[in-house]
């Protein structure tokens, strides 16, 4: 019981201390420029300047702590059309798609 507990306790460990801005693997990340274009485009503008979203611009994001958007794709935001994308997306794919709209790939 205490080995199960203890390889339980580092295989928690190793999960948090994985880089959240790992890179997803090139076949994802092709799927993941889909979404954002077309998913997240569909509220926030198909070239990110604004619709029913707000703009999804890098100077528009420069000011915004990576942290809470990574948390307001996860969870949504309650009261606004903004759905949760917990479950289909992991952690480390939002880190990715935020550093992708920070650098404004693929306008």
């Amino acid at each position: 019981m205490w080995k199960t507990s203890k390889l339980l306790i580092l295989l928690a460990m190793i999960v948090h201390l994985t880089p959240a801005s790992a890179a997803p693997d090139t076949a994802r990340e092709a799927e993941l420029m889909y979404l954002l274009k077309h998913d997240c485009g569909s509220c926030h503008g198909m070239t990110r300047k604004g619709g029913l979203g707000p703009p999804l611009l890098p100077g528009n994001l420069r000011d915004r702590p990576s942290g809470l958007m990574v948390n307001t794709v996860l969870d949504g935001r309650p009261g606004t059309p903004m759905p949760p994308w917990r479950g289909l997306l992991t952690e480390q794919e939002v880190h990715w798609l935020v550093d992708v709209l920070r650098k404004g790939e693929g306008l």
